[in-house]
């Protein structure tokens, strides 16, 4: 692995990780399902405008315009809807180590789906999930709300059921306008949840404008990007291994940006994720 895919797979971990950080001041000035709902349709207009400045059309067989709607409901709508509604109570250091947990959900999935995983994924399976007990125990200690985390439970489980339904559907090229599209999908689910649940009262602040706007470019966008040039040239399964970056970088910047308070339980617990999911990403199945 050269320095160029080096690079690449930090900086999709830190676009990746630092989400959370900017959610979280999002939704301190915005209802999180409307906010989520106008990110989305900015998000899949630009991805679609890509899209077609390079040349790709919206031409999709039935299973790929399956994939398409099960991931834009699972992960926009269920994952990224409930961990934005999360974080009004829980803290985004806490919100990306759950998230976190993802790669070794869809692992633990394909295991009880009779795929076999080898002893290194095996221990790295139950590494990780022990490195979040261990956070989110101490967590509960101090107060956390137990609610938040389990809508961020929810929405993690969510996500990694999409992706093992999903895998293997092709888009036949039309990369960035099947992005866009599984936005949009995103954007229609949750605007009528929000019309029905939240009163549209934002506080216009400059945080929430450049935190927003970061949202829409850096994570949605940029981070998408730089995720399928790294695979194209490393391969997805070298390239999945950045993932056990996430805990560390979500848990760094949420203390950098917002000054959240990180302990030495919590610092425990990510190194003991970061290694379950490394020992799970390079495992031979």
């Amino acid at each position: 692995m050269d320095w160029r895919a080096l690079s690449l797979g930090f900086l999709f971990a830190a676009a990746w990780s630092s989400a959370f950080t900017s959610a979280r001041i999002v939704v301190a000035d915005a209802p999180p399902f409307l906010a989520l709902s106008v990110r989305f349709l900015i998000s899949g207009l630009i991805a679609l405008g890509i899209g077609f400045a390079l040349g790709q059309r919206i031409r999709l067989d039935r299973r790929a315009w399956g994939g398409v709607i099960l991931f834009g409901v699972c992960q926009n709508a269920l994952y990224l809807g409930l961990n934005f509604e999360a974080m009004r109570t829980v803290e985004a250091s806490l919100a990306s180590v759950i998230a976190s947990m993802m790669p070794l959900i869809v692992a633990a999935l394909g295991r009880l789906t009779g795929e076999r995983l080898s002893r290194q994924a095996g221990l790295g399976l139950v590494a990780g999930f022990a490195g979040v007990l261990i956070i989110m125990g101490g967590r509960l200690g101090q107060g956390a709300d137990l609610l938040g985390m389990i809508l961020c439970l929810i929405g993690v489980l969510s996500l990694a059921i999409a992706t093992m339904l999903v895998r293997g559907v092709s888009v036949g090229g039309n990369l960035w306008m099947v992005v866009g599209l599984q936005m949009l999908v995103g954007s229609a689910a949750l605007f009528p949840v929000s019309l029905a649940l939240e009163t549209w009262v934002v506080n216009w602040s400059w945080p929430l404008v450049v935190a927003f706007s970061y949202t829409v470019l850096i994570p949605g966008l940029g981070a998408t990007m730089i995720w399928f040039v790294l695979v194209g040239m490393i391969g997805a399964t070298r390239a999945a291994t950045f993932h056990f970056l996430n805990p560390f970088l979500g848990v760094a910047t949420a203390a950098l940006i917002l000054g959240e308070q990180v302990g030495l339980r919590d610092v425990l617990g990510v190194a003991v994720i970061m290694a379950g999911i490394l020992a799970v990403q390079t495992a031979r199945r």
